[in-house]
């Protein structure tokens, strides 16, 4: 089975959503990060120049590169791989149970979740390591659930122009479990819907079944 690859031409600046491109930041220099991480270390109270702490800003500016690098990535180009050779398959396809971790734009402590993403194909299907790796891209930024829903859904209807998308993401925030009410253990459920799943209630009822069942309807 052959991929075809896809150019998407560029959109008009006004009605092109933030996900489709990488986003623009400025950025500080290295030694601008490290400098920043010897100050919160002694905000905590702690003595930067002690021994155990020497080596931390220059791991946390490697640490927070790597946690954060779906700044420097477009969700868009991962799903732009397609195949139409799908022997007429025009059912739901549904990867389940995409483990993540993100972190809350709040108080930029960690979201650790899963997403389950399903979409009803349009003559074209994607290769279903870059629905994971779209989420994956989402998650690496600083996040709101709700919003990071939204936008896994939105990226794939806008590029895949499938006939419905499905997303829900499953998650205990850190923010609640480890300050403010400190409630461990419990989890935050979002859902987006598009399509032939927001139309048709009937195709949500099997999207959440097959979800928390995994069955196949």
């Amino acid at each position: 089975m052959d991929a075809i690859v896809k150019n998407f031409p560029p959109r008009p600046e006004t009605s092109q959503p933030d996900y489709m491109d990488k986003p623009v930041t400025d950025r500080p220099s290295q030694e601008e990060v490290e400098a920043a991480v010897r100050t919160l270390l002694r905000w905590t109270g702690d003595n930067p120049d002690r021994e155990g702490l020497l080596d931390t800003p220059r791991r946390v500016a490697k640490a927070y590169r790597e946690m954060f690098s779906g700044y420097d990535q477009c969700p868009a180009d991962e799903l732009g791989r397609t195949f139409e050779e799908v022997q007429g398959y025009d059912d739901m396809v549904l990867v389940r149970d995409i483990q993540f971790h993100s972190h809350c734009e709040h108080h930029m402590v960690p979201i650790i979740g899963k997403a389950h993403v399903a979409y009803l194909p349009d003559g074209k299907v994607v290769g279903l390591s870059k629905i994971a790796r779209t989420v994956d891209i989402f998650a690496h930024r600083l996040q709101t659930q709700e919003a990071m829903t939204a936008q896994v859904a939105g990226v794939i209807q806008d590029v895949l122009m499938p006939r419905g998308v499905a997303v829900m993401i499953e998650a205990e925030h850190m923010c609640m479990a480890m300050r403010g009410i400190r409630k461990q253990g419990s989890t935050t459920l979002t859902t987006t819907f598009t399509g032939a799943f927001k139309e048709q209630p009937e195709e949500q009822a099997r999207f959440i079944m097959m979800v928390r069942n995994g069955l196949t309807a």
